[in-house]
């Protein structure tokens, strides 16, 4: 997490330049590219990079910042990004447009502006709400068991009794209700349970039941809806794409709001996490996972043929857990399912 300006100066100088010491092979390009594209409200670098490049997250191997520019990695409406060409490489350049007021720099922020590097409001929901819960975390945390006045569900402004929070170190949660375990696709390992968010709630009184206040309500509360004390860290929401530092394979194993049908900006859990190298601004290819068919001309009736996988889109990591990630998708070029494949790029 990004704690000044000057901390985050330095982080984007020093990936730019550790990228672009990784691009030894060359990076292919969108063979309708534009010379020069001007920025528009509502682009992100994501998209614009997309014009250019045949692999969008691919941009920071290619840019090339001019030390003329005031604050050369953020990219605001009015800019103008250009490609050229040296020694055979691709290169994206930067000039300012009339309309700029200021740093590519893959930034998701309200600052001045500036374009994000994907379509934030997407994901804002799940940057900082609880939404993965081990074991003992659920059978640890506190519990409603009651509501003031004799209500029989929760709802704003109505007191909860909470068994128990015994001092004030925190003063604000999150209530949330266990949902389904998350496996494996491969092992049937449980890596976490999913954890729906209801409401908020405000500490009034501590105690065994202590008494909280709710509000912002999603669903109605229930007893034995559990409560997790709000993270004070400020969500994560610059995003640096990348492939993983290390060989990963796994699964979408869910998806977030109860689509079907899963397709560009949708939202899915993966069964890894970063015990298994991923980490916020992880790329990952999704491939259609093949099905195994029956052989109706194999003279052995039983016999089965399983078909290859087939590219399906590709997705980004934005929060992580232990054991499984969420992740927003960026492209998708046919229709994606629960259970199809994700890896490295």
């Amino acid at each position: 997490m990004f704690t000044s300006s000057n901390k985050l100066a330095c982080l984007v100088f020093g990936l730019l330049i550790s990228w672009g010491a990784l691009a030894a092979d060359t990076v292919a390009v969108n063979p309708n590219h534009p010379d020069r594209y001007v920025v528009v409200k509502g682009d992100t670098l994501w998209d614009i990079s997309g014009r250019f490049l045949r692999d969008p997250w691919r941009w920071p191997d290619v840019w090339h910042v001019n030390p003329q520019i005031a604050n050369p990695h953020l990219i605001f409406p009015g800019d103008i990004i250009t490609m050229t060409y040296v020694n055979g490489q691709p290169r994206l350049g930067l000039e300012r447009g009339s309309l700029v007021k200021l740093s590519p720099q893959v930034r998701s922020t309200q600052l001045s502006g500036a374009i994000p590097a994907i379509p934030i409001d997407a994901i804002h929901q799940f940057l900082t709400r609880p939404y993965v819960l081990e074991q003992n975390d659920m059978d640890n945390a506190p519990y409603v068991v009651a509501f003031a006045d004799e209500h029989i569900l929760g709802s704003n402004d109505i007191k909860a009794y909470v068994r128990a929070i015994e001092n004030s170190d925190n003063t604000k949660f999150d209530v949330v209700r266990p949902g389904d375990a998350y496996k494996d696709a491969e092992t049937g390992e449980v890596l976490g349970y999913e954890a729906l968010y209801i409401s908020s709630s405000e500490l009034l009184r501590t105690g065994d039941p202590a008494t909280l206040l709710l509000s912002g309500m999603e669903l109605e509360t229930v007893k034995g809806d559990r409560l997790l004390p709000v993270a004070e860290d400020t969500p994560l929401n610059t995003f640096y794409p990348a492939a993983p530092s290390r060989e990963v394979t796994g699964s979408i194993i869910s998806v977030l709001n109860g689509v079907s049908q899963i397709g560009q900006y949708n939202v899915v859990v993966l069964d890894r996490g970063t015990r298994d190298g991923l980490e916020p601004g992880s790329v990952l290819t999704i491939d259609h996972r093949g099905e195994s068919i029956r052989d109706i001309v194999s003279k052995n009736p039983t016999e089965k043929v399983t078909l290859p996988d087939e590219p399906a889109g590709t997705l980004m990591v934005f929060r992580t857990f232990d054991k499984v990630s969420f992740g927003l998708v960026m492209d998708a070029t046919r229709a994606i399912h629960v259970l199809d494949r994700v890896h490295n790029p």
